[in-house]
């Protein structure tokens, strides 16, 4: 009987994942628990500019303090499993840091279009923005900007991901092999994680 449910693990994950059953606990969901201290989104305060950081999808914020909010420490969570379907709807994924620069104005932010993020691909960005990377450079290497009223802004935080389980990061299945979001990862330091410069211009009922 064992055996049977091994084999038969992959269809029932994909035929009954709306109903939640499956013979792995990878169909399964867990609770969602935000520790303490950890928020959604973050107000700040750009020289009298009112900017807002998140929400994304199973990211939670936790400044050194309330005051503070140059660094940040992250839990990233697969809710919905927005990430994998390889771990259970709300697994930990990813714990991290982020540090708080405002890239230099020497490259224009892209039209904003319908789609809420606009990214730019480090092949496309321009070397100063890079350059504001935190030491490790090879491990800061997603950059997600802050929004205001009006968009996005070149303020925002470079991010470091450290994965707490081994998964295929496939978006929940909506992306391949051929999609710069698509990688294996492992635990410890996601190097592999996309090397995006990310300006959000926003969610549409902000």
């Amino acid at each position: 009987m064992k055996g049977l449910c091994k084999k038969l693990s992959f269809f029932v994950s994909v035929l009954v994942f709306a109903s939640g059953a499956g013979c792995t606990s990878h169909d399964s969901e867990v609770a969602l628990r935000i520790p303490r201290g950890y928020v959604s989104t973050l107000e700040i305060d750009i020289d009298g500019r009112l900017c807002r950081f998140g929400p994304f999808v199973g990211y939670y914020f936790r400044p050194d303090s309330p005051t503070n909010l140059l660094n940040l420490s992250f839990l990233c969570f697969n809710e919905r499993r927005f990430y994998t379907n390889q771990l259970p709807a709300n697994a930990l994924l990813f714990r991290g840091e982020a540090q708080q620069v405002t890239l230099p104005g020497t490259g224009s932010l892209p039209p904003s279009g319908e789609e809420r993020m606009q990214p730019v691909f480090f092949r496309d960005a321009p070397q100063a923005w890079l350059e504001t990377r935190p030491a490790p450079k090879d491990e800061f290497i997603h950059f997600h900007s802050c929004y205001d009223a009006r968009g996005a802004v070149h303020h925002g935080y470079w991010l470091r991901h450290e994965a707490v389980a081994a998964f295929t990061y496939d978006m929940g299945g909506r992306v391949g092999p051929g999609s710069p979001l698509y990688h294996k990862v492992e635990p410890g330091v996601d190097k592999g994680f996309a090397q995006i410069v990310e300006f959000d211009r926003g969610p549409p009922s902000r």
